[in-house]
């Protein structure tokens, strides 16, 4: 489990084309240390599992359904990505539960600056809009983030300082894709609510 709080902006530093899949080299000097084969690391919001593990680089394979239905897919030689580990047990947990399973991909529609932070607007795709809640959590390219304005088909955050100077979020511009995992517990209430109504 993580919690969207990003350690440090990693880099692609090879992509190789599996057929079905792709095998991505990353560098990330903070995520590596301790790092070994089977560990977990969050890249732009999606659990990756180490195959390879050397100096401050390491390996993961990214099968067909991830690459469809993340960002990853677009990543080249270069791009700058989020990395966390997995929350440790007795650590602290500053963002929300973040699974690491993608739901989907937005788009940033539009980002309007102010004097201390900036307010980004993305879209949605359809079905998730009914898991977005004004002042609810969501994450955004591995990012925890509050949603500040909820509409039918997109959503606004407002990023502070570090996150524009310390994620992918303070590079990407309209039209760029961003990954999405809504609240689970949204998604675990909606099931339960379901369930309960077809019984009765």
């Amino acid at each position: 489990m993580f919690t969207g709080i990003v350690e440090e902006l990693g880099e692609v530093t090879a992509v190789e084309n599996l057929g079905d899949a792709s095998r991505f080299r990353l560098r990330g000097p903070v995520v590596t240390q301790g790092a070994k084969h089977g560990d977990s690391i969050a890249v732009n919001g999606v659990c990756l599992t180490v195959v390879e593990h050397e100096g401050d680089e390491f390996t993961a394979d990214v099968m067909a359904e991830t690459l469809k239905r993340s960002s990853l897919g677009a990543l080249t030689v270069g791009s700058r990505v989020n990395l966390e580990r997995p929350m440790v047990a007795d650590g602290r947990f500053g963002g929300h539960i973040v699974q690491g399973h993608v739901d989907g991909t937005g788009t940033i529609v539009e980002r309007t600056p102010s004097e201390n932070w900036e307010i980004v607007r993305i879209s949605l795709p359809a079905g998730l809009a009914r898991y977005v809640v004004e002042k609810g959590s969501i994450t955004v390219d591995g990012v925890s983030l509050t949603v500040v304005e909820a509409g039918a088909d997109d959503f606004t955050v407002s990023l502070i300082p570090t996150t524009l100077a310390l994620t992918t979020l303070g590079h990407k511009q309209p039209g760029d894709p961003v990954n999405l995992e809504v609240d689970v517990i949204a998604k675990y209430v909606e099931r339960l609510l379901g369930t309960r109504e077809a019984t009765r």
